[in-house]
């Protein structure tokens, strides 16, 4: 996968279309990744020890990696995510600047 844990991203489509959010978690089994403030979901929480509140909760549930886009740090626009070899080494590039994505 092209997304890493800790990128910021922007959703291309769908009812969080142009959020914009750090990724969370990523799923490569499924090829979903998890936003955080992106498909925002409820969630019923049953107390389960003495002490701990029930109530509701909100969680941020996973989507498709395939309806975001990476945020380059550098130029601040959406871009797609290239690679180059650099010392023997694979280094993910913006496509739009060619910045280095951390």
């Amino acid at each position: 996968m092209r997304i890493k844990k800790g990128d910021n991203v922007q959703v291309l489509s769908g009812n969080d279309k142009g959020k914009t959010g750090e990724v969370l978690e990523v799923i490569p089994k499924e090829d979903k990744i998890v936003v955080k403030g992106v498909n925002v979901r409820k969630k019923h929480v049953k107390a389960r020890k003495q002490g701990d509140e029930s109530g509701i909760i909100s969680v941020e549930c996973a989507i498709p990696s395939s309806k975001v886009n990476v945020v380059c740090p550098k130029c601040g626009k959406v871009t797609r995510v290239g690679y180059s070899v650099e010392k023997e080494e694979k280094v993910r590039v913006c496509k739009k600047c060619g910045a280095k994505l951390k």
